[in-house]
């Protein structure tokens, strides 16, 4: 692979193997003259209405199917089916927030709440402030959300914090992350509910409510008016397990294990997103399966970019990159997901042991 692999660590100042200094902000903006004038940033409209009406077919023939079958185990077979076709759905919303659907805001704002609120369950508003400042400073310590702790620890001043349970599962946290996972799902909807009835002011949050209340009402509802109680819990239970390893399993190889920028380096806008991100290889089955994250970098440069012209404009700025000597990675997913969990574990170590005995240390020191 002629791609290099960028591991874990603090960024230092450097300069490019071959540019001056400034010349990276200057190239950014050669970048972006080359999509423009390569339509890059027109909107796919076709592609949008096709994808949303693929996923709609699919949720159809999933409550038709649930319906057909009855009492029956097979229906977390339909269970499973639902969190794919909800994460799915998700990477729509996200790709709506970002204005990548519609040319108008409010049409990618109204698009991606009915999405997210409706049908996949989560708060539209919470995802949007969360993921917004993500954009602004990936991987920078202390404004992005995305590397705070949260049972994972993803910086070693985190993990060296962690007490007694919470220890023991981050010293293990790389091998212990996807099986982590399966509680994903529930940590979103239940995030995204906290923030709504919190009192800080919300755009929408009536709207958003409602909504969710009324999925969770006729969605849940209908599982246990049709399905005996213990497999009604495990219809919920695999659905949710499904819809949070695939979204951490999709998001998490897009900076997990990149470089950190410490709270006061300073960085272009074109470096700071190229060395902080990681592009996953595979083409057009890459992102499909991703929902367009496999092109992070990209979508990190130019996150109103629409899914289908991402792989285009992968190859202009891959050949930007090389002139500037400024790394770009690109790796397989299933690399990716070795280098999240070497991290993680990594990282892990920090946490101090809860059965070690701080006197027994101190003479082992001596």
């Amino acid at each position: 692979m002629d791609n290099a692999i960028t591991t874990a660590g603090a960024i230092r100042r450097t300069k490019p193997r071959t540019s001056a200094p400034g010349d990276t902000t200057r190239s950014f903006a050669a970048v972006s003259r080359v999509v423009k004038e390569t339509n890059l940033l027109e909107r796919t409209r076709l592609f949008y209405i096709l994808l949303f009406s693929v996923l709609m077919v699919a949720l159809g023939g999933a409550i038709a199917g649930f319906f057909l079958l009855g009492d029956s185990w097979f229906q977390l077979l339909i269970a499973a089916a639902l969190g794919l076709i909800f994460t799915q759905f998700a990477f729509l919303a996200h790709e709506a927030s970002h204005r990548q659907v519609f040319v108008s805001g409010r049409a990618n704002d109204r698009a991606g709440r009915f999405i997210a609120t409706a049908i996949v369950g989560i708060s539209y508003a919470w995802w949007m402030n969360k993921h917004s400042r993500h954009h602004a400073n990936p991987n920078k310590v202390g404004k992005d959300p995305d590397i705070d702790v949260d049972t994972i620890s993803f910086q070693e001043a985190d993990a060296a914090k962690a007490k007694g349970v919470l220890a023991l599962i981050t010293r293990k946290q790389g091998y212990l992350f996807f099986p982590l996972l399966t509680l994903e799902g529930i940590n979103l909807h239940i995030l995204g509910l906290r923030a709504l009835i919190t009192r800080e002011p919300v755009k929408g949050r009536w709207i958003e409510l409602s909504a969710i209340a009324v999925r969770f009402a006729v969605y849940v509802g209908a599982i246990f008016w049709f399905l005996p109680l213990g497999m009604a819990f495990a219809f919920i239970g695999v659905q949710l397990a499904v819809f949070g390893v695939y979204m951490g399993a999709s998001f998490a190889p897009n900076h997990k294990g990149m470089p950190l920028v410490g709270p006061e380096e300073k960085l272009d806008f074109f470096a700071k997103q190229v060395r902080t991100s990681r592009n996953i290889s595979g083409g057009v089955w890459a992102s499909a399966f991703m929902g367009g994250l496999n092109y992070q970098i990209e979508h990190h440069l130019f996150p109103n970019m629409p899914r289908p012209h991402l792989a285009k404009a992968r190859e202009i700025v891959r050949e930007h990159c090389a002139t500037l000597g400024v790394p770009y990675t690109e790796t397989t997913l299933i690399q990716s997901y070795g280098i999240v969990i070497a991290y993680l574990n990594r990282v892990g170590l920090s946490a101090r042991d809860p059965f070690d005995c701080p006197m027994v240390n101190k003479f082992r020191r001596a």
